[in-house]
């Protein structure tokens, strides 16, 4: 007799091993990043700046699309995101900075001391 044992199939997507699609994506991004400034660094004779700066910022969109923000009680931003994925901070973050009409504001019970 055959039992189904459910199983974790959120990494199947994965290309070469290491890249999922939205870290594919995101070094990409920062490789493309890079490029503007390899481009401008191999007009200055200084290619091998330009290629490190490249490798730099594919490493850094590589981490943005594959890390989560780390379980740690030491700052307020990872008390509250705690578990979650970087770049879905970021783009939340975005969304809140860029909608500047909609303003949240947060009360608190009791008062200031000057309201006592």
């Amino acid at each position: 007799m055959a039992y189904q044992i459910p199983r974790n199939v959120k990494g199947e997507g994965r290309i070469l091993f290491v890249f999922s699609t939205k870290a594919l994506i995101t070094s990409g991004i920062g490789g493309a990043f890079g490029l503007i400034f390899w481009w401008i660094f191999g007009m200055m004779g200084l290619s091998t700046v330009g290629i490190i700066i490249t490798i730099v910022l594919a490493a850094i969109g590589f981490g943005i699309g594959t890390l989560k923000v780390p379980n740690t009680t030491a700052f307020e931003v990872t008390r509250k995101t705690a578990g979650e994925n970087i770049d879905d901070v970021i783009l939340r973050w975005l969304k809140f900075k860029f909608q500047s009409k909609k303003k949240i504001y947060v009360y608190t019970e009791g008062g200031t001391k000057d309201d006592r």
